[in-house]
């Protein structure tokens, strides 16, 4: 498996690299050969899961292009953007009515924006809107530049930073007892998120002292944010 994955974000770079044309990429798939692919695949059928990931190398060629057409890092941005078209091949799910090409791009930019992040060491604090790079024509691009696509996924990303901020201020910030309280009420352990009731039964104490503290954790948290 992991040879394979190797061999094709080597391929990946090749054909960027090493062909000028976008038409020499293999063509995209027609709908009803993406199905019958998918549902292979779905059965085991690892050539299928092959040819998914072969045929939308274009994708992610298109992505780098756009973006990045004078980065000197096109090679890394292609194999990472490749690993994205490997998740969403992987992850995709075909009968929930989505479009194959739509769900791609967004995990080839998610992870390209994983990528700068993690090169960049930045924390959960960064902005959506920071200048990350230009593109072609000298214009700032931002990470939301990077992640557009037809959804709204800047809420998304915004969301997601926030919640990771939240969280890690959880772990830092809060005392023992609000970080317990606050990780039950709101399912941060994984688990279901708790009514006050259950948090004051699972912990031995009373409703409105977990109402207390949790009011307090809150504000202390809405202060941070």
């Amino acid at each position: 498996m992991l040879s394979m994955l190797i061999s094709l974000l080597l391929n990946a770079v090749h054909l960027l690299l090493g062909i000028g044309s976008p038409q020499s990429f293999p063509p995209p798939l027609e709908a009803g050969e993406e199905r019958e692919a998918f549902v292979a695949k779905a059965a085991g059928n690892m050539q299928a899961r092959e040819k998914l990931i072969l045929h939308n190398l274009r994708l992610v060629s298109h992505i780098v292009r756009k973006y990045y057409g004078t980065a000197k890092n096109q090679e890394d941005l292609v194999s990472i953007g490749t690993i994205g078209l490997v998740k969403a091949v992987d992850t995709f799910n075909p009968t929930n009515g989505a479009r194959f090409a739509t769900y791609a791009a967004k995990c080839i930019q998610n992870e390209i924006l994983m990528h700068f992040r993690s090169q960049k060491k930045l924390s959960a604090e960064v902005s959506i809107h920071e200048t990350i790079d230009v593109d072609r024509d000298g214009n700032p691009l931002t990470y939301m530049d990077v992640i557009s696509t037809e959804d709204n996924v800047e809420e998304e990303v915004d969301t997601h930073i926030k919640s990771l901020r939240i969280r890690r201020l959880v772990g830092t910030v809060l005392g023992e007892r609000e970080r317990q309280i606050v990780v039950l009420r709101y399912g941060l352990d994984g688990t279901e998120p708790r009514t006050q009731r259950e948090v004051a039964e699972l912990l031995g104490i009373s409703r409105s002292y977990v109402s207390r503290i949790e009011k307090g954790a809150l504000d202390t948290l809405r202060e941070l944010c």
